[in-house]
């Protein structure tokens, strides 16, 4: 019996299934209908065009032949200004596939088709009318063309080229632009390196150069070869020595060719000297021939040698090898004693090399080779071996490499033409005393007073170098290096003998009036050094914030104004830096640099804004601390409205306004979270100092620009909507209301600010008034997004109404959100910019039908005792309520669709039937054993035998009515 129900329900869905199949069906057949009859109308040109080429055809030529005799007797009789244009028929026959076939398959005409040679003849005739007077058919012609492997396919693209000619004089088109030249391709960052590697490959003696490079190689493979396999049995001590011998012999016979054969020359010399050094590393370090001494002593005569050439054949590729040599022999030659006295006096006696050599030879590199090394060694044997004992016999040593390359540099100014003046050997200038200074500090390891003397010895030398430079123009660039030198350690001395806080002010007075003075006189020098400063100030505060003990000495006693609020160092420093900041962004603006003067202005207000939050945080309690936060935030927000007012030109401060009123809503919601409500305690002090600064702030923006006014409006509005929301909920929330009240009271403000917006804006314009338009639509987007995302997540809602009973439609939260509905229905039928009704309707349809299902399932809990959770969607009754529901929209839209020719309303219906009619089939048949189950099926077949009655097919277009049948 149970198998015989389940068969006549099946057949009974299959009979409901009928109406809707039907109406797809015939939908699908109309439209199957239209395309039919388009594409017949199409067939029906193109035969009608066929057969006119045919008729064309036919009584035009009879066979390319004639086509060709005949179109050049034509261009031979008709007169010069008579235009021409080719037969078609005669353009068809020459270009027949089957011609051109068989003349690719005739022996005797290789690579010509007949049918080419014709239409070749036929559209030069029509290309050049005034061009062939003559009768001669061969002068019509063009020159025959080159074999091809295809001609059918030559030919026809030449015609394609032609018509698409015609088709673009004919029409006045405009020809085809050229091509885009290709954009260059990208920058490849080692070019450098493969320039620098041609060059060395390319240019000089080049023989000369891998020549000796393979020849090192190649006798030190051979020397090793030999002793590998036992072959030369002659002690070491005459190996080396011949080896010796035979580099001398280089060296003497290069220096003899030093005028005749420069470049070989020079290559070999360098040669000869470096395998000299090998031979003495060989025999001290390998075979223990040697001494010591007496190996340091020929490696320094050595590189006194190359240092000599070098200076007599003004070469510094001798000079630099020199100088490697003499750097790296401690390294090769090292006996393990850790004698860093000897290490220092050797280096002195090389870095006095470099010095004597600089006194005659402006060679930058060899001069940074010699820094580069001497300081570079120097650190790491200070990292690694240094003791405070040794401090007396490294000290000298210091001062000496200092002096050294502080004179260099003054040489190297010297000995440059008078065509480059400005430059300057900045690696040496400025890395010279800053490393020197690092140095210096880590060897007084922590003793702040001698460190701060020694930069303040550091300002005096430079300051004397600068004053005895300045007036000859070549030291012109070092004078102003040397000055800004001089003012530096000057500035760093502060710091090593005073507090961090201190020294922050200092700095940042300082740069401000660096920066002024550099826009004043326009150098960019004393500009980047106050910048400098700046950046030091703010390093140096945050040093002394963190807690690090910089110096232990205070200007004045902090015992009693340290626990004073706001006259304290801490503030007060703090303080000095924002007002440097903003003087720079002032002196910025008056020259018209915006951007620069943007960035001070933003670097000041965060200086500013950090001084008044920290004393926030020290003195004022933790209950009222927001409270106080949201004061301050809106008394900066005003400051930088009146100053709006003096300097418009200046739209930081705008922006900084507008951006103090935005974080009124944000304050509305951390009060809450805090507290109860905004207004609790001092709280409503705060928002009524708000109330009068904001407005006053918003009334000084009127001529701002439109986005600056926008932030700022839409901020006012939304800080005020935010605090009327969370207190109506906090109020709610304290009483015994369900969760629907609560729900509707946060929703109620946003509601009514978005209809005021959409329907009386004029009175939300104060105190702006004018231009209100001009952004209104965008703070009517910003509410609609607010109230659709919390209507959004109050669907989700039970939307419990007690102390009252719940009722459907008019309980508080369904009286919200169909307010929500009314203004969206209002915005889909209006007129105006936007999208366009057609869509603007289907979105407030869908957004209705999602509405009408969450109130059937709100309904089923309500009054079915149906648990308020995904797992209700199981229960029977809410499944035979959804599809009684879903049943009657769809029946609604097909009948209201029929009525009123609205086919897209009717599609809907059918569309909403047919997920009605596969839900009964996979989801409400496994409820077909209670009464819910039964009645689903029954009220949908009833529904859809309306509808038959009602709206027994689909409207039709109207075309397809005024169209006879």
């Amino acid at each position: 019996m149970g198998d015989l129900a389940g068969i006549l329900i099946l057949l009974g869905l299959a009979v409901l299934a009928v109406p809707v199949l039907l109406v797809v069906a015939l939908l699908k057949i109309g439209k199957a209908n239209d395309r039919i009859d388009a594409l017949m109308r199409d067939i029906d040109a193109l035969k009608s065009r066929l057969r006119g080429l045919e008729a064309r055809a036919a009584d035009g030529v009879a066979s390319p032949a004639t086509a060709q005799s005949s179109a050049a007797q034509q261009a031979a009789d008709r007169p010069p200004a008579q235009a021409v244009a080719p037969p078609a028929a005669a353009v068809s026959a020459a270009f027949d596939p089957q011609r051109m076939g068989s003349a690719e398959a005739d022996p005797g005409s290789p690579g010509r088709a007949p049918g080419l040679e014709a239409a070749a003849g036929v559209i030069a005739s029509a290309e050049h009318p005034t061009e062939h007077p003559t009768t001669d058919a061969s002068r019509a012609m063009p020159p025959p063309l080159p074999p091809a492997q295809r001609p059918a396919a030559i030919a026809i693209g030449s015609t394609a080229a032609y018509e698409q000619d015609r088709a673009n004089a004919a029409t006045g088109a405009p020809p085809m632009p050229p091509p885009r030249p290709k954009a260059p391709p990208p920058s490849d960052p080692f070019a450098p390196v493969v320039r620098w590697l041609r060059r060395w490959f390319t240019e000089g003696n080049v023989p000369v150069k891998i020549g000796m490079l393979v020849l090192f190689a190649g006798v030190a493979a051979l020397l090793k070869y030999a002793s590998d396999q036992g072959w030369v049995r002659v002690p070491i001590e005459l190996r080396l020595a011949g080896v010796a011998a035979a580099a001398i012999a280089g060296l003497v016979f290069a220096w003899r060719q030093r005028e005749q054969r420069r470049s070989f020359a020079l290559g070999l010399q360098g040669g000869a000297i470096g395998v000299l050094m090998l031979v003495v590393f060989a025999a001290y370090k390998l075979y223990g021939l040697m001494p010591a001494g007496a190996a340091f002593a020929i490696t320094i005569a050595l590189v006194a040698g190359l240092g000599v050439l070098a200076v007599m054949q003004n070469t510094m590729a001798l000079a630099v090898l020199g100088i490697l040599a003499g750097f790296l022999a401690p390294i090769w030659l090292s006996t393990g004693s850790g004698n860093h006295v000897a290490l220092f006096g050797y280096y002195a006696v090389l870095n006095l090399g470099i010095f004597a050599i600089a006194w005659k030879r402006p060679w930058r590199l060899l001069n940074l080779l010699g820094f580069v090394f001497t300081f570079g060694i120097g650190t790491l044997w200070g990292v690694l071996q240094y003791q405070p004992e040794k401090f007396n016999s490294t000290e000298p040593f210091l001062l000496l490499f200092f002096a050294l390359y502080l004179l260099i540099p003054i040489f190297y100014a010297r000995g440059r033409g008078e065509r480059r003046r400005d430059l300057v050997d900045g690696t040496l200038v400025f890395g010279a005393p800053l490393v020197a200074f690092s140095l210096q500090a880590g060897l007084f390891e922590g003793a702040r007073m001698p460190l701060a003397l020694s930069a303040l010895a550091l300002a005096a030398i430079y300051a004397l170098l600068a004053t005895l430079l300045r007036g000859r123009e070549r030291f012109l660039s070092l004078v102003d290096s040397y000055a800004v030198l001089a003012v530096g350690f000057a500035t760093l001395s502060v710091p090593l003998a005073l507090s961090a806080r201190v020294t922050a002010s200092v700095f940042a007075l300082e740069g401000a009036a660096l920066i002024w003075l550099g826009l004043r006189q326009r150098r960019l020098l004393p500009q980047l050094s106050g910048l400098a400063l700046q950046a030091l100030a703010a390093m140096a505060y945050v040093l002394g914030a963190s807690g690090l003990n910089l110096h232990p000495v205070e200007l004045v006693d902090q015992g009693e104004i340290g626990r004073m609020a706001i006259a304290n160092a801490s503030f007060m420093g703090a303080l000095l830096i924002a007002i440097a900041a903003v003087a720079t962004a002032w002196s910025y603006r008056r020259h018209r640099f915006g951007g620069m003067a943007g960035l001070f202005t933003v670097w000041g207000l965060g200086w500013w804004l950090f001084a008044g939050l920290q004393e926030i945080d020290r003195y004022v309690s933790s209950a009222n601390d927001l409270k106080a936060v949201f004061a301050f935030v809106t008394v900066t927000g005003w400051f930088c409205a009146e100053a709006r007012r003096r300097w418009s030109d200046w739209p930081v401060l705008a922006w900084t306004t507008a951006a103090a009123l935005l974080m009124g809503s944000l304050f509305a919601l951390w009060l809450t979270s805090q507290h109860d409500y905004p207004f609790a305690g001092w709280g409503a002090a705060a928002w009524a100092l708000f109330a009068l600064l904001g407005w006053r702030s918003l009334s000084t923006l009127r001529g701002a620009g439109r986005m600056q006014r926008f932030f700022a409006h839409g901020g006012w509005h939304w800080a005020w909507v935010a605090a009327i929301a969370t207190t109506l909920m906090h109020l709610v929330d304290r009483g015994t209301f369900g969760d629907g009240w609560v729900m509707s009271s946060l929703m109620a403000p946003i509601l009514i600010y978005a209809a005021l917006l959409q329907l009386r804006a004029s009175s939300l314009s104060p105190p702006l008034h004018a231009g209100f338009d001009d952004y209104r639509g965008m703070l009517l987007v910003c509410a609609r997004i607010a109230f659709g995302a919390l209507w959004t997540l109050s669907l989700f809602y039970p939307g419990d109404s007690k102390p009252l009973p719940w009722l459907t439609l008019v309980n508080p939260l369904e009286l919200i959100q169909l307010g929500g509905l009314a203004l969206l229905a209002q915005w889909a039928w209006a007129t105006g910019p936007g999208m366009s009704t057609q869509r603007r309707v289907p979105l407030f349809a869908l957004t209705a039908f999602v509405w009408i299902t969450f109130a059937t399932l709100r309904a089923c809990h309500h009054w079915a005792d149906t648990v308020w959770s995904p797992s209700m969607l199981d229960d029977a009754t809410v499944q035979t309520a959804l599809t009684v529901v879903w049943s009657v929209l769809g029946v609604l839209g097909w009948i209201f669709g029929s009525r009123r020719a609205d086919r897209l309303l009717w599609g809907a219906g059918a569309v909403l039937m047919g997920v009605v009619l596969l839900k009964l089939v996979v989801v409400d048949r496994s409820h077909l054993g209670n009464l819910f189950g039964i009645v689903s099926f029954l009220a949908y077949g009833l529904l859809c035998t309306a509808v038959g009655y009602f709206a027994p097919a689909p409207p039709r277009r109207a075309s397809a009515q005024e169209s006879p049948a």
